[in-house]
């Protein structure tokens, strides 16, 4: 499953330049799904979403850090445990319970973003 960040987070931009996929981004902050991966142009999502991935996209929330889950692998492929969780200072990176997914599936999310095979 994708990690969320909870309405706890302090705003103190730790977990930010942790993320290998540039999935994790300021309240209020527009993003790309360009934004620190190889995706360029039109892309279609695992869920047949389809996006430009140089489009800016709405925040997801305006009070505190969020994290795009469409972004979001566990750092499955980098790292062995979330990166985000494991600096933040108040412990508010957590599993997503709406957002489940398979090792597999984040490891082919992970390629995805990356443009590896």
């Amino acid at each position: 499953m994708a990690i969320k960040i909870t309405d706890e987070c302090i705003n103190c931009g730790a977990c930010e330049p942790e993320c290998p996929n540039n999935a994790i981004y300021e309240a209020s902050e527009n993003w790309k799904f360009s934004d620190g991966t190889k995706l360029a142009g039109k892309i279609i999502l695992e869920n047949g979403k389809e996006f430009n991935a140089d489009d800016f996209q709405e925040p997801v929330n305006d009070e505190y850090y969020f994290i795009v889950a469409d972004k979001c692998t566990e750092c499955k492929g980098f790292f062995n445990e979330p990166q985000c969780a494991a600096v933040c200072p108040v412990d508010c990176c957590v599993p997503d319970d709406d957002v489940v997914e398979t090792e597999e599936q984040l490891l082919k999310k992970q390629r995805f973003l990356h443009n590896e095979s």
